[in-house]
């Protein structure tokens, strides 16, 4: 296939979907993922697109693709993470089968589990290790571990979660708007996102005040698919599409 139209095929499916997966687009065009990463290095020097890790995002201005580390994300608004991960933890009952996404509001929920009766999956490397210290039965998904976040992300963690049945899922989000939903900058760690959400009786999502209104670059689940759970919102909008719980009032 050559190159133009290779080009024209990347910006087609940007302009539908606002993302592209490398592995996705190799399958579909016939190349290898070395000729699609240089496609899209191409594409994104040219201004057409932004690069991403594992892909590419539309170049728009009213999205945010970078993403902080752990580190510096751990010393943001930690009073209202503690409320959201205090309320999170009351609602977690004796035998509940849970999920817990990796990121620095949902790793707090272990500080308030009362109950040890709880089975808990992960793909958060420092989660698991903490689960384990603290006593309580865990698992963690095998994949590729993202340095970033020190989550466990990719196509491998995406089929490990597949054979689970959660009543409960508890998900980070870096951005919420009613019409892109809950949003994250890495393409591989939306999918595990999007997956665990399937796979769970219900879902909640974890987020500060300061997430709503963001857009970053890859959509991971429409707003009605999961509870929002905040110290709180300036904006009530967001309780006409889904369940929102204020816990900072």
């Amino acid at each position: 296939m050559l190159q133009n139209v290779r080009y024209n095929k990347i910006l087609e499916q940007i302009q539908r979907q606002n993302s592209v997966r490398v592995t996705d687009l190799a399958e579909e065009l016939g190349v290898s993922e070395s000729t699609i990463r240089r496609d899209i290095n191409d594409l994104d020097q040219a201004g057409q697109l932004r690069k991403v890790f594992g892909g590419a995002v539309a170049n728009r201005s009213d999205i945010i693709g970078l993403e902080s580390d752990v580190m510096t994300r751990e010393t943001l608004n930690v009073e209202e993470k503690n409320a959201i991960a205090r309320y999170a933890a009351s609602i977690i009952n004796d035998d509940d089968f849970i999920f817990i996404d990796a990121g620095t509001t949902t790793a707090r929920i272990v500080d308030f589990l009362e109950s040890k009766k709880v089975t808990i999956v992960t793909n958060g490397v420092p989660l698991a290790m903490k689960l384990t210290q603290s006593g309580f039965r865990s698992y963690i998904i095998g994949g590729e571990l993202k340095f970033s976040t020190e989550a466990v992300v990719g196509t491998d963690a995406v089929e490990s979660l597949k054979k689970y049945n959660f009543t409960k899922c508890f998900i980070g989000t870096n951005g919420i708007d009613t019409e892109r939903g809950f949003t994250t900058p890495d393409i591989d760690e939306s999918m595990v996102k999007t997956t665990a959400i399937d796979q769970s009786y219900v879902s909640y999502i974890l987020a500060d005040h300061t997430k709503f209104g963001i857009i970053t670059s890859v959509s991971f689940a429409d707003i009605q698919k999961a509870c929002i759970i905040t110290d709180y919102t300036t904006d009530k909008k967001y309780i006409k599409h889904t369940i929102v719980k204020e816990v900072g009032k």
